[in-house]
């Protein structure tokens, strides 16, 4: 079981207040992203799967599946024999009740009042309230956020890996994008070097990056964004993106000037531009510059 250690700071998303709890849930539907597939209606109780989407959007741009990825790694769902950890940390998202205190207001639909850690309710609520304070508001530093709940890079990774196994978009990636996308990650906060390939060059720029990323799983990209966009095989526009696909950003197909590398739950991993570092943010698959995706791990075995 994990605890929350830290004491954060910070402002509260926006809430839902005073809405009947079916038109709560409907309006989580439609804010709080993708519906689960098979794996987590069988893995997370349905009041609690409910729970966690109806919960999402009091934190804009937050999944519910880092909601329900938090709540699998530290109690189960609330299946936790005692829900209590050596620190304190108490209840279904292990809260210090210190910590919970800057997170219960105001009480959310169907939870208890005076608010508690320990009702599944107030608890989600206070999580995402949390997040939000330390950088999940509209994807601004998911990572960071995460973090927060737990000062443990490996708690922030298996968060991340077990809420794109709940996301019916994001199925479990092939082992080439799966050694692609820990590649990238093992990389965050690199520098950004014009031309770089990876730490012999001092860093990576946004190109360098993925092709050294799908280097590590045996794939060989071409070295610039414009023939990695050639390189294909393309993904249909309307198709679900997978973990490991390469996104395009331009001013047109022919006129490629950016790359980054999808690792699920709409996030992906890049080296944004001089002065900056390897980043992880939002996939920004919906700005005016996305120009489409690749998936180069289909081709292994033909490079």
């Amino acid at each position: 079981m994990n605890s929350l250690l830290t004491k954060t700071t910070g402002g509260i998303g926006c809430a839902i207040l005073a809405l009947p709890l079916l038109a709560a849930a409907i309006i989580a539907a439609l804010l709080g992203g993708l519906s689960p597939n098979k794996y987590a209606r069988m893995d997370i109780p349905a009041h609690l799967l409910a729970l966690y989407q109806r919960a999402a959007p009091e934190c804009p741009g937050l999944h519910w599946t880092i909601l329900a990825a938090i709540g699998k790694v530290e109690t189960d769902h609330s299946r936790d024999p005692t829900m209590i950890s050596s620190a304190g940390a108490v209840g279904p998202m292990q809260f210090l009740p210190s910590t919970f205190k800057m997170y219960a207001y105001p009480v959310p639909p169907g939870g208890k009042n005076p608010p508690t850690p320990w009702d599944p309710v107030n608890a989600v609520y206070a999580a995402a309230r949390l997040l939000c304070a330390n950088g999940a508001k509209n994807g601004q530093n998911l990572r960071r956020a995460i973090w927060h709940y737990n000062h443990s890079d490996s708690y922030v990774n298996r968060v991340l890996a077990i809420a794109d196994g709940y996301d019916s978009a994001a199925p479990t990636p092939n082992k080439p994008a799966a050694k692609a996308v820990a590649f990238a990650r093992t990389h965050l906060g690199a520098p950004y070097v014009w031309g770089g390939d990876g730490p012999a060059e001092g860093g990576f720029d946004c190109s360098g990056l993925t092709k050294a990323a799908y280097a590590s799983a045996g794939i060989t990209l071409p070295r610039v964004a414009q023939d990695q966009f050639r390189h294909g095989p393309r993904v249909q526009r309307d198709a679900p993106l997978l973990s490991g696909d390469l996104l395009f950003f331009g001013t047109s197909a022919e006129h490629i000037t950016h790359v980054a590398l999808y690792i699920g739950s709409r996030r992906a991993i890049d080296a944004p531009r001089p002065g900056a570092v390897v980043r992880e943010g939002p996939a920004d698959t919906d700005s005016a510059s996305f120009q489409g995706a690749t998936r180069p791990a289909v081709r292994k075995g033909r490079q």
